[in-house]
Protein backbone atom coordinates (compact mmCIF):
# COMPACT_ATOMS: atom_id res chain seq x y z
CA UNK A 1 0.00 0.00 0.00
CA UNK A 2 1.50 3.80 -1.21
CA UNK A 3 2.38 5.76 1.86
CA UNK A 4 0.59 8.82 2.35
CA UNK A 5 1.60 12.05 0.37
CA UNK A 6 2.91 14.86 2.20
CA UNK A 7 3.10 18.60 1.22
CA UNK A 8 7.12 18.03 0.59
CA UNK A 9 5.91 15.43 -2.24
CA UNK A 10 3.60 17.47 -3.91
CA UNK A 11 5.70 20.51 -4.05
CA UNK A 12 8.79 18.21 -5.45
CA UNK A 13 6.32 16.41 -8.60
CA UNK A 14 5.09 20.05 -9.09
CA UNK A 15 8.35 21.60 -9.12
CA UNK A 16 7.62 24.47 -6.74
CA UNK A 17 8.40 24.84 -2.74
CA UNK A 18 6.47 23.83 0.20
CA UNK A 19 5.36 27.38 1.01
CA UNK A 20 3.99 27.19 -2.57
CA UNK A 21 1.86 24.73 -2.09
CA UNK A 22 0.85 25.89 1.28
CA UNK A 23 -0.29 28.74 -0.28
CA UNK A 24 -2.41 26.77 -2.95
CA UNK A 25 -4.13 24.68 0.03
CA UNK A 26 -4.88 28.22 1.79
CA UNK A 27 -6.04 29.94 -1.00
CA UNK A 28 -3.62 32.56 -0.40
CA UNK A 29 -2.33 35.13 -3.11
CA UNK A 30 1.50 35.10 -3.99
CA UNK A 31 0.79 32.55 -6.60
CA UNK A 32 0.51 32.80 -10.47
CA UNK A 33 -2.85 30.97 -11.79
CA UNK A 34 -0.16 28.92 -14.20
CA UNK A 35 1.66 27.86 -11.07
CA UNK A 36 -1.38 27.10 -8.46
CA UNK A 37 -2.78 24.83 -12.00
CA UNK A 38 0.59 23.19 -11.93
CA UNK A 39 0.04 22.17 -8.39
CA UNK A 40 -3.85 21.79 -8.09
CA UNK A 41 -3.28 19.02 -11.04
CA UNK A 42 -0.76 17.28 -9.54
CA UNK A 43 -2.65 16.99 -6.05
CA UNK A 44 -5.80 15.86 -8.38
CA UNK A 45 -3.10 13.14 -10.03
CA UNK A 46 -1.87 11.85 -6.81
CA UNK A 47 -5.18 11.47 -4.55
CA UNK A 48 -3.50 13.80 -2.60
CA UNK A 49 -5.51 14.92 0.46
CA UNK A 50 -4.85 17.50 3.20
CA UNK A 51 -3.96 16.73 6.37
CA UNK A 52 -6.12 17.32 9.34
CA UNK A 53 -4.48 20.72 10.06
CA UNK A 54 -4.07 21.97 6.24
CA UNK A 55 -8.18 20.96 6.59
CA UNK A 56 -8.74 23.30 9.66
CA UNK A 57 -6.47 26.41 8.22
CA UNK A 58 -8.40 25.70 5.11
CA UNK A 59 -11.90 26.18 7.29
CA UNK A 60 -13.22 23.15 5.97
CA UNK A 61 -13.09 21.99 10.07
CA UNK A 62 -16.40 22.48 11.79
CA UNK A 63 -14.30 23.71 15.23
CA UNK A 64 -11.05 25.12 14.96
CA UNK A 65 -8.87 26.87 17.44
CA UNK A 66 -5.53 28.76 16.45
CA UNK A 67 -2.88 28.35 19.38
CA UNK A 68 -0.21 31.35 18.60
CA UNK A 69 2.96 31.06 20.35
CA UNK A 70 5.80 33.44 20.47
CA UNK A 71 8.50 30.65 19.61
CA UNK A 72 8.12 27.28 18.36
CA UNK A 73 10.87 26.05 20.51
CA UNK A 74 10.50 27.67 24.18
CA UNK A 75 10.14 25.08 26.64
CA UNK A 76 7.92 26.76 28.98
CA UNK A 77 5.03 27.62 26.13
CA UNK A 78 5.64 23.99 24.86
CA UNK A 79 4.41 22.69 28.90
CA UNK A 80 1.85 24.21 28.28
CA UNK A 81 0.54 23.62 24.53
CA UNK A 82 1.32 19.96 25.79
CA UNK A 83 -1.67 19.83 27.63
CA UNK A 84 -3.73 22.17 25.32
CA UNK A 85 -3.44 19.30 22.41
CA UNK A 86 -5.44 17.16 23.92
CA UNK A 87 -8.13 18.45 25.95
CA UNK A 88 -9.04 20.12 22.17
CA UNK A 89 -9.03 17.24 20.51
CA UNK A 90 -11.27 15.79 23.28
CA UNK A 91 -13.74 18.59 22.85
CA UNK A 92 -13.67 17.43 19.00
CA UNK A 93 -11.52 21.10 18.21
CA UNK A 94 -8.59 21.13 15.60
CA UNK A 95 -5.99 23.19 16.97
CA UNK A 96 -3.49 25.03 14.52
CA UNK A 97 -0.27 26.58 15.64
CA UNK A 98 1.38 29.71 14.60
CA UNK A 99 3.93 31.68 15.77
CA UNK A 100 4.40 35.30 16.58
CA UNK A 101 8.06 35.55 17.10
CA UNK A 102 7.70 38.48 19.74
CA UNK A 103 6.16 40.79 16.51
CA UNK A 104 2.84 42.76 16.99
CA UNK A 105 2.86 43.28 13.64
CA UNK A 106 2.60 39.65 12.62
CA UNK A 107 0.18 38.81 15.23
CA UNK A 108 -1.57 41.20 13.56
CA UNK A 109 -1.60 39.76 10.42
CA UNK A 110 -2.25 36.33 11.53
CA UNK A 111 -5.80 37.48 13.80
CA UNK A 112 -6.67 39.06 10.56
CA UNK A 113 -6.05 35.95 8.62
CA UNK A 114 -7.92 33.61 11.10
CA UNK A 115 -10.75 35.93 11.31
CA UNK A 116 -11.09 35.83 7.54
CA UNK A 117 -11.10 31.97 8.23
CA UNK A 118 -13.84 31.91 10.47
CA UNK A 119 -11.84 29.94 13.12
CA UNK A 120 -13.63 29.45 16.24
CA UNK A 121 -11.03 30.72 19.03
CA UNK A 122 -7.77 31.69 19.81
CA UNK A 123 -5.08 31.32 22.61
CA UNK A 124 -2.42 33.63 22.18
CA UNK A 125 0.86 33.45 24.13
CA UNK A 126 1.20 37.27 24.54
CA UNK A 127 4.17 40.03 24.81
CA UNK A 128 5.20 43.21 25.48
CA UNK A 129 3.36 45.14 22.66
CA UNK A 130 0.06 43.08 22.62
CA UNK A 131 -2.69 45.85 22.87
CA UNK A 132 -6.50 46.06 23.62
CA UNK A 133 -7.16 47.28 19.91
CA UNK A 134 -5.69 44.56 17.90
CA UNK A 135 -7.01 41.87 20.40
CA UNK A 136 -10.66 43.88 20.06
CA UNK A 137 -12.24 41.77 17.30
CA UNK A 138 -11.44 38.33 18.74
CA UNK A 139 -12.69 39.87 22.85
CA UNK A 140 -15.22 37.31 23.28
CA UNK A 141 -13.43 34.13 21.61
CA UNK A 142 -9.75 34.66 22.73
CA UNK A 143 -7.74 33.81 26.12
CA UNK A 144 -4.27 35.80 26.58
CA UNK A 145 -1.64 33.22 28.15
CA UNK A 146 0.79 34.38 30.44
CA UNK A 147 -0.16 38.48 30.34
CA UNK A 148 -3.32 40.30 30.90
CA UNK A 149 -5.60 42.93 29.15
CA UNK A 150 -8.42 44.98 30.45
CA UNK A 151 -11.88 43.00 28.95
CA UNK A 152 -10.39 40.03 28.05
CA UNK A 153 -10.15 36.46 29.38
CA UNK A 154 -6.22 35.54 30.50
CA UNK A 155 -4.38 32.82 32.52
CA UNK A 156 -1.34 34.23 34.00
CA UNK A 157 1.49 32.63 36.53
CA UNK A 158 2.04 34.13 39.94
CA UNK A 159 5.23 35.81 39.06
CA UNK A 160 5.72 37.57 42.56
CA UNK A 161 4.79 34.40 44.00
CA UNK A 162 7.65 32.34 42.32
CA UNK A 163 10.06 34.48 43.49
CA UNK A 164 9.06 34.60 47.00
CA UNK A 165 8.53 30.97 47.27
CA UNK A 166 12.61 30.62 45.85
CA UNK A 167 13.65 33.39 48.23
CA UNK A 168 12.07 32.31 51.23
CA UNK A 169 13.93 29.00 50.61
CA UNK A 170 17.32 29.86 49.75
CA UNK A 171 16.51 32.29 52.77
CA UNK A 172 15.91 29.63 54.96
CA UNK A 173 18.62 27.67 54.13
CA UNK A 174 21.04 30.16 55.49
CA UNK A 175 21.91 32.38 52.48
CA UNK A 176 21.92 36.19 53.06
CA UNK A 177 24.33 37.21 50.03
CA UNK A 178 22.01 36.02 47.14
CA UNK A 179 22.15 37.65 43.62
CA UNK A 180 19.51 38.06 40.88
CA UNK A 181 19.88 37.39 37.20
CA UNK A 182 16.49 37.93 35.03
CA UNK A 183 14.83 40.01 32.33
CA UNK A 184 14.49 43.32 31.16
CA UNK A 185 11.40 45.54 32.41
CA UNK A 186 10.87 45.73 28.97
CA UNK A 187 9.08 42.20 29.63
CA UNK A 188 6.38 43.26 32.34
CA UNK A 189 5.65 39.87 34.00
CA UNK A 190 9.26 37.75 33.63
CA UNK A 191 11.36 41.04 33.71
CA UNK A 192 9.43 43.67 35.76
CA UNK A 193 7.17 42.26 37.99
CA UNK A 194 9.53 39.37 39.15
CA UNK A 195 12.79 41.77 39.06
CA UNK A 196 10.50 43.76 41.64
CA UNK A 197 9.60 40.99 43.71
CA UNK A 198 12.89 40.12 44.28
CA UNK A 199 13.85 43.58 45.41
CA UNK A 200 10.85 43.55 47.64
CA UNK A 201 12.03 40.04 49.76
CA UNK A 202 15.47 41.85 49.63
CA UNK A 203 14.21 45.35 51.62
CA UNK A 204 12.18 43.28 53.84
CA UNK A 205 14.59 41.10 55.25
CA UNK A 206 17.41 43.98 54.98
CA UNK A 207 19.53 41.75 52.18
CA UNK A 208 21.56 43.66 49.62
CA UNK A 209 20.09 43.44 46.11
CA UNK A 210 22.71 42.37 43.36
CA UNK A 211 21.30 42.20 39.62
CA UNK A 212 21.91 42.05 35.93
CA UNK A 213 19.08 41.94 33.70
CA UNK A 214 20.01 41.11 30.34
CA UNK A 215 17.70 38.85 28.52
CA UNK A 216 15.55 35.36 27.81
CA UNK A 217 18.29 33.58 26.31
CA UNK A 218 20.87 30.74 27.58
CA UNK A 219 23.81 32.50 26.03
CA UNK A 220 22.83 35.94 27.80
CA UNK A 221 22.89 34.30 30.91
CA UNK A 222 25.79 32.59 30.46
CA UNK A 223 27.96 36.22 29.46
CA UNK A 224 26.24 38.12 32.01
CA UNK A 225 26.55 35.85 35.32
CA UNK A 226 29.86 36.98 35.98
CA UNK A 227 28.43 40.97 36.86
CA UNK A 228 26.59 39.50 39.92
CA UNK A 229 29.03 37.38 41.20
CA UNK A 230 30.97 39.04 44.14
CA UNK A 231 33.08 36.92 46.98
CA UNK A 232 30.70 37.25 49.14
CA UNK A 233 27.92 35.98 46.67
CA UNK A 234 26.43 32.23 48.00
CA UNK A 235 23.33 32.08 46.00
CA UNK A 236 21.82 33.19 42.56
CA UNK A 237 18.10 33.51 41.61
CA UNK A 238 17.66 33.12 38.04
CA UNK A 239 14.03 34.47 36.61
CA UNK A 240 13.45 31.39 33.87
CA UNK A 241 15.64 27.93 33.78
CA UNK A 242 17.08 29.57 30.50
CA UNK A 243 19.15 31.94 32.20
CA UNK A 244 20.15 29.28 34.61
CA UNK A 245 21.43 26.79 32.26
CA UNK A 246 23.57 29.24 31.14
CA UNK A 247 24.62 30.85 34.06
CA UNK A 248 24.79 26.97 35.41
CA UNK A 249 27.60 26.21 32.39
CA UNK A 250 29.96 29.83 33.28
CA UNK A 251 29.80 28.36 37.32
CA UNK A 252 30.94 24.72 36.45
CA UNK A 253 33.79 26.28 33.92
CA UNK A 254 35.10 28.38 36.87
CA UNK A 255 34.48 25.95 39.27
CA UNK A 256 31.92 27.72 41.24
CA UNK A 257 30.18 24.60 41.72
CA UNK A 258 29.22 25.59 45.73
CA UNK A 259 27.00 28.10 44.70
CA UNK A 260 23.34 27.40 45.09
CA UNK A 261 21.45 27.65 42.19
CA UNK A 262 17.55 28.51 41.78
CA UNK A 263 15.12 29.22 38.89
CA UNK A 264 11.34 30.05 37.99
CA UNK A 265 10.33 26.92 35.33
CA UNK A 266 11.35 23.11 36.38
CA UNK A 267 11.55 22.20 32.78
CA UNK A 268 12.28 18.72 32.28
CA UNK A 269 15.71 19.50 30.71
CA UNK A 270 16.47 21.52 33.98
CA UNK A 271 15.34 18.72 36.34
CA UNK A 272 16.99 16.50 33.77
CA UNK A 273 20.67 18.20 34.09
CA UNK A 274 20.51 19.86 37.19
CA UNK A 275 18.66 17.88 39.70
CA UNK A 276 20.20 19.83 42.48
CA UNK A 277 18.74 23.02 41.10
CA UNK A 278 16.22 24.84 43.32
CA UNK A 279 13.13 25.25 41.15
CA UNK A 280 9.48 26.41 41.33
CA UNK A 281 6.64 25.28 38.74
CA UNK A 282 4.62 28.44 37.79
CA UNK A 283 2.15 25.64 36.53
CA UNK A 284 2.46 25.62 32.88
CA UNK A 285 0.01 22.32 32.45
CA UNK A 286 -2.62 23.41 34.36
CA UNK A 287 -2.44 27.05 32.83
CA UNK A 288 -2.99 24.94 29.29
CA UNK A 289 -5.64 22.74 30.60
CA UNK A 290 -6.89 26.08 31.88
CA UNK A 291 -7.08 28.11 29.12
CA UNK A 292 -8.47 25.30 26.81
CA UNK A 293 -11.52 25.36 29.36
CA UNK A 294 -11.88 28.83 29.79
CA UNK A 295 -11.74 29.36 25.72
CA UNK A 296 -14.50 26.43 25.09
CA UNK A 297 -16.37 28.06 27.65
CA UNK A 298 -16.55 31.19 26.33
CA UNK A 299 -17.24 29.76 22.25
CA UNK A 300 -19.86 27.08 23.56
CA UNK A 301 -21.80 29.06 26.48
CA UNK A 302 -20.77 32.71 26.31
CA UNK A 303 -18.79 32.37 29.89
CA UNK A 304 -17.78 35.21 31.40
CA UNK A 305 -14.09 36.66 30.63
CA UNK A 306 -11.92 35.58 33.70
CA UNK A 307 -8.62 36.45 34.95
CA UNK A 308 -7.05 33.36 36.03
CA UNK A 309 -3.81 33.53 38.06
CA UNK A 310 -1.86 29.65 38.14
CA UNK A 311 -0.21 29.08 41.67
CA UNK A 312 3.79 28.36 41.79
CA UNK A 313 4.53 24.86 43.72
CA UNK A 314 8.38 24.26 45.18
CA UNK A 315 9.74 21.46 43.55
Amino acid sequence: MQSRLTIKDIARLSGVGKSTVSRVLNNESGVSARTRERVEAVMQQEGFSPSRSARAMRGQSDKVVAIIVTRLDSLSENLAVQTMLPSLYEQGYDPIMMESQFDPELVEEHLGMLKRRNIDGVILFGFTGINEKMLAPWQSTLVLMARDAKGFASVCYDDEGAINILMSRLYEQGHRHISFLGVPHSDVTTGLRRHEAYLAFCKQHQLTPNVALPGLAMKQGYEHVAEVLLPETTALLCATDTLALGASKYLQEHQRTTLQLASVGNTPLMKFLHPEIITVDPGYAEAGRQAVLQLIGQVTQARELRQIVIPSTLQ
